[in-house]
């Protein structure tokens, strides 16, 4: 019968499933309020301790984030960093859309450490683009990327709001990216950062410098980002020898 497999379903996960199914179709997005306890209670005709822990159970998801005296919310989705896709096309295989608020797009000289990663020369002119990477208007990242202007001096006019820069470099400039190199650690926000990120000045964020190549071996981007650490998730596999 086609109403049996959801009656079989333990009530908590009943609830949950139309939490998320209404994420889903878009009724409720990322920052939006979720009924309360007593709302779904009432609502699913249950005991206030078993939608407590539909909600709960949704939190160690990371679907739902709930907030002391303010009540349960969408929770932005975190980022995962176990292949290399642009924040673009993983939110995007997920159902969200990612604006780039773009803060800088110009041209820059004088930056030798960071042309040298790039395997170009220390006066060599290079296209810097800073974006405030958001998700449905949740902030997630500051980035700073530099690329050659020999090359892709274009950006620096037409940068990249919306889309995967990515996928530009791969359909305007048939550069096809393979992989990155990427140093990790842990820093604090300073004034700009945290006004941008909307979290307190001091508030510990992810800070990675990438150097991202093309298929071909060349170093291709230069990217630093500072990454809120509440939205971003590094995941590690190791092996004992």
């Amino acid at each position: 019968m086609p109403g049996h497999k959801n009656r079989s379903q333990p009530v908590y996960q009943r609830i949950q499933r139309a939490i998320q199914q209404k994420i889903e179709r878009g009724k409720l997005k990322p920052g939006d309020a979720v009924s309360s306890e007593r709302e779904l209670a009432r609502a699913h005709n249950v005991s206030l301790m078993t939608a407590r822990n539909a909600l709960a159970g949704l939190e160690r998801q990371g679907i739902v984030e709930r907030r002391r005296g303010a009540g349960t919310f969408v929770a932005v989705p975190k980022v995962n960093y176990n292949q290399l896709v642009s924040t673009t096309e993983l939110m995007a295989g997920r159902g969200f859309s990612v604006i780039s608020r773009v803060l800088a797009a110009r041209i820059v000289d004088g930056q030798p450490e960071i042309a040298a990663r790039l395997g170009i020369t220390g006066n060599s002119a290079l296209v810097k683009l800073e974006r405030l990477r958001q998700v449905e208007q949740e902030p997630l990242a500051l980035e700073t990327t530099y690329l050659a202007a020999a090359k892709f001096a274009e950006l620096a006019v037409r940068p990249v709001e919306r889309g995967s820069l990515f996928i530009t470099l791969e359909n305007r400039y048939q550069t096809q990216l393979a992989y990155a190199d990427e140093e990790v650690d842990a820093t604090v926000a300073d004034q700009r950062a945290a006004t941008l990120l909307r979290v307190s000045e001091g508030a510990p964020v992810l800070r990675i410098h990438q150097v991202i190549y093309s298929t071909q071996g060349e170093p291709i981007l230069y990217v630093l980002g500072l990454y809120r650490s509440d939205r971003h998730k590094l995941l590690i596999r190791r092996f004992r020898r």
